[in-house]
């Protein structure tokens, strides 16, 4: 834009008062006749969320106005949250009814209102300037053009519903030939675009694009959530041409000026299914018990050069995603799975950083190299346990046990300095030949997991510290503070279940509750509570830190292959590339954009596989019995983590047959009003599939072997219902409490 840094430093002066854009044309063009190229530009600025035009016509910066431009994410409820890219602001909320006709993930313009306050469990008030609110008036970029639902009739229109349930509206399709389209039938999963949707007061119409089938066809399920994010699973011709030319083989041109590690004992560990293989390493001892550390991270840089075509569908797609049944590589195979892929045996490019740590595990000395290297093994996550367990028998299994204890160091120097340990078991799911559930296997994250986990943390932190040094622009990996009220719920849970917190706003006090919960039958739900209290984790070219790792200087560098941040940061690192600060900031929004979409579309493909897991179990009369944990007591009834599915559930209070309970909110558990069972977080209960909701995506369970009263209640409650209800006296007609006391 020719006039773009006109018209803002214009509109950025102190006695600027709102032009309409003939008025600003004369300032900026200074006469000459330019307005029609202004106009342009200005609608451009609009758009961009840079500018915002008033009611009168004029036009301003967003800030003079109370208004900020940023992503909303939705809720259920109707409402959501801004993020406004910049870290130093807060997030905005957007109470239901105020965000329009906005969708998840859209980027929306936002008018602030300064004057309300901002309501507060409890009667309590927080005033606005530390919990800002405000309502959504205009959508400036869609994140995504098409929803994914299913087709349903009502007498006269037909209708989707859509899949994704933060978009509370149905979408109509008003010409119901354009609906069946020869193949559509009520009750199949098919795509459509919004054509029309002028208020949240309004549904939505759309046009019918794609239909994908019948809800249980085999295969069906994952198109969905594919099509539902607008996932590419093919790379256009040019790119996957341009992958080819590159070749199979390192080349001796390639090899030049590198530093040759291929001698030196370098390793790969990774899950046993992986075929990108992206970070290696290698460990020696040297003088004065010291260690010299190998990060070797593939190169990516090398093959990928700015503004190619390959270049441009990595950023376009941010990152690869990681369904139930696939991979959407963010990368051609040809690169990801081979020219660039950490294989065996083979030479490879790497972009490296080398240590020397003391024995303890302080960093002496970080320094940056382009490398040629060779691993000499690959190892899964299992077989690398299994050497750990035993005595080493070969040189490569001693340097395993030599890393394995460094590791362990760094582990416990970064617990120490505040960062908070966060680990909870991962749930692999495995699919029969027709893609359904066949085993969920619970996954620890043991040793050989952290001992990946350590050296690669160390390798981020030392290049964030070198692009700090350089004074160099890049993208960040930034972790704001959790939300203070969600803390101060999740201490009084724990105050409730016996637990001392502390003060969990304090990441140290947080730090050592976490560590407290080791080996306690609630370590998982309290550790899961904080977790939902976290903020997501994104990219900004702000370098304000990492809150969860206690690291002021923190980037993506380790996963080139799968993570576009990675290649961003390896150039500006290696090959001293210089970004400008609009596309830098441009290319962390977006990216950030890109790895939500990519998590929620993986949630939702696991979640959507276990709930038809558990429906058919309804519909073949023959439910599974599963362990459920209380994680959360409420009026409606008991949240439940069903631990051999890691799936939430929800057992609702006038299901539960063993009692009459209610909800006490001070005790924070359910007690039975007939024999004093009680329910709370941290119980364990035994529960089949009662319930699931495809739409909603949700499951409700029902208990089936009922819990005991405890102690002396369950002693009296059995000698009550004994007497009471016993054979000798069930048809005694008992007498009014007043005779009684008369006799």
């Amino acid at each position: 834009m020719i006039f773009e840094k006109q018209l803002l430093r214009v509109m950025g002066r102190k006695n600027y008062v709102p032009l309409a854009a003939d008025e600003l044309a004369e300032r900026v063009a200074q006469g000459q006749t330019k307005t029609k190229e202004i106009r342009r530009e200005l609608r451009g600025l609009v758009r961009a969320g840079r500018v915002v035009k008033l009611p009168d016509k004029r036009f301003a910066l967003p800030d003079d106005e109370d208004h900020v431009a940023g992503r909303i994410l939705m809720n259920r409820r109707g409402g959501g949250r801004v993020l406004t890219g910049d870290a130093s602001q807060p997030t905005i909320d957007i109470p239901p009814n105020s965000a329009g006709t906005a969708m998840h993930n859209d980027r929306v313009l936002v008018l602030i209102n300064r004057d309300l306050p901002s309501p507060r469990r409890g009667g309590r008030v927080e005033r606005l300037a530390n919990r800002p609110r405000g309502k959504v008036v205009k959508v400036l970029e869609r994140a995504r053009t098409q929803v994914v639902g299913t087709l349903e009739k009502s007498r006269q229109l037909w209708f989707i519903v859509p899949n994704d349930p933060r978009i509370s509206h149905d979408i109509y399709l008003p010409k119901l030939g354009q609906a069946r389209k020869g193949k559509a039938r009520r009750g199949d999963k098919v795509v459509v675009e919004i054509t029309e949707w002028p208020s949240r007061h309004n549904a939505p119409e759309g046009r019918l694009v794609e239909v994908l089938g019948s809800a249980s066809k085999p295969g069906v399920d994952v198109e969905s959530v594919i099509r539902q994010y607008e996932l590419s699973t093919r790379f256009p011709a040019k790119v996957v041409a341009e992958a080819r030319r590159l070749g199979t083989e390192v080349t001796k041109a390639d090899r030049k000026g590198r530093v040759d590690c291929r001698d030196d004992l370098v390793i790969t560990i990774d899950p046993v299914d992986a075929r990108d293989f992206d970070d290696a390493i290698s460990l020696e001892r040297i003088e004065a018990r010291r260690w010299r550390l190998w990060v070797h991270i593939a190169d990516v840089s090398h093959y990928v050069p700015p503004k190619s075509a390959l270049d441009k569908e990595a950023r376009r797609r941010g990152n690869s995603t990681y369904l139930v049944d696939r991979v959407i590589p963010m990368l051609p195979e040809e690169l990801s799975n081979e020219l660039c892929s950490l294989k065996p045996n083979v030479d490879r490019l790497a972009r490296s950083v080398e240590f020397v740590l003391t024995d303890s595990g302080r960093v002496e000395q970080a320094r940056f190299h382009s490398t040629v290297i060779r691993s000499k093994h690959r190892y899964a996550y299992e077989e690398a346990m299994a050497i750990l367990d035993r005595e080493p028998q070969n040189k490569t299994e001693q340097m395993l046990h030599h890393a394995n204890r460094l590791a362990q160091k760094l582990r416990k120097t970064r617990f120490r300095s505040g960062a908070l340990n966060l680990d909870v078991p991962e749930h692999k799911l495995f699919l029969d030949a027709k893609g359904r559930v066949s085993e969920v296997r619970r996954i620890q994250n043991d040793i050989s997991h952290q001992l990946i986990e350590e050296f690669m943390l160390l390798a981020n932190e030392a290049v964030a510290k070198e692009i700090k040094r350089r004074r160099a622009k890049a993208v960040h990996r930034i972790h704001e503070e959790p939300d203070d009220e969600k803390l101060e719920n999740l201490r009084v849970q724990a105050a409730l279940a016996g637990l001392r917190a502390g003060n969990l706003a304090d990441q140290k006090q947080a730090g050592r509750f976490l560590a407290s919960l080791a080996g306690h039958p609630l370590e998982d739900v309290f550790r899961i509570g904080y977790l939902r209290c976290m903020k997501r984790a994104c990219y900004s070219t702000h370098p304000v830190g990492h809150y969860g790792l206690a690291k002021q200087d923190y980037v993506h560098f380790t996963s080139p292959i799968r993570r576009y941040a990675d290649l961003i940061v390896h150039r500006v690192v290696y090959q001293n590339k210089k970004y400008e600060g609009t596309a830098i900031e441009e290319a962390a929004d977006h990216i950030s954009l890109t790895e939500r979409n990519s998590s929620d579309a993986e949630f939702d493909s696991k979640l959507i596989k276990l709930l038809t897991h558990l429906q058919r179990q309804i519909d073949s009369g023959q439910p599974e019995t599963y362990t459920g944990m209380v994680t959360e007591v409420r009026n409606i009834g008991a949240m439940i983590d069903v631990v051999g599915l890691g799936i939430k559930g929800l057992v609702k209070r006038f299901s539960m047959a063993d009692d009459h309970y209610r909800f006490v909110p001070e005790r924070g558990r359910l007690v039975g009003r007939l024999r004093g069972n009680e329910i709370a977080p941290g119980d364990t209960l035994q529960v089949q599939i009662d319930e699931v909701d495809l739409h909603k995506k949700e499951a409700d369970f029902r208990i089936v072997k009922p819990k005991q009263a405890k102690g002396k209640k369950k002693a009296k409650a059995q000698r009550k219902t004994k007497r009471n209800f016993s054979p000798r006296n069930r048809n005694r007609k008992r007498q009014p409490k007043t005779e009684r006391r008369k006799k």
